[in-house]
């Protein structure tokens, strides 16, 4: 591959700012690929729920689905947790980051905020207000991510759950990554 000429961004040509787009268009063309391998990866959490963290996503995806959700909302359900092994603590935001330039504005705000609004069935267990997520209330996009939440997040953690395969699921994927970006280096860098 070819190599810019400048060792600081502000010395940067255009001739060598179209070989950065060239190389950013190389990792898009197997980010869906990329994004399934890590979502695999999640097959390897147990943190104690009678389901992998692979598998809750597999049943998230199932119900929305079943549910005759959009091709992009069953996608979201799929990958809402993918960043749980990289970040545990901040899951719904990595989530989030790296549907934005493929997924409506709609779509990424209930992934980006699906974990917050998740707290409202565990909250009280700890002493804390399981209504935070009412922080919100009045949002055009809450209600649903409280939908998001009740229907396709919340109860997908049955281990006898007919979850459809990883596989059926795929395309969709592609589909949703295939799509040009909503942005690109020469306006959003």
């Amino acid at each position: 591959m070819a190599k810019v000429s400048f060792i600081h961004m502000a010395d940067g040509t255009a001739a060598d700012y179209r070989i950065i787009a060239a190389g950013m268009q190389a990792i898009d063309d197997h980010l869906a690929d990329d994004v399934l391998r890590q979502l695999q990866a999640n097959e390897t959490i147990d943190i104690g729920y009678q389901v992998t963290r692979l598998e809750h996503s597999l049943q998230s995806a199932t119900l929305a689905h079943r549910d005759c959700a959009d091709e992009e909302m069953i996608v979201a359900a799929l990958l809402h947790d993918v960043g749980d092994l990289l970040a545990p603590w901040n899951h719904a935001e990595v989530a989030a980051a790296m549907l934005k330039p493929y997924v409506s504005a709609r779509t990424h705000w209930i992934v980006a905020k699906h974990a917050l609004f998740q707290t409202y069935y565990y909250n009280q267990h700890f002493g804390r207000d399981r209504n935070a997520r009412d922080t919100y209330r009045g949002h055009p996009h809450y209600e649903a991510t409280v939908a998001f939440c009740e229907k396709y997040d919340q109860n997908a953690f049955d281990p006898n759950f007919d979850t459809m395969p990883l596989s059926a699921f795929e395309p969709m994927v592609r589909r949703l990554f295939d799509r040009p970006p909503g942005h690109d280096l020469a306006t959003d860098g």
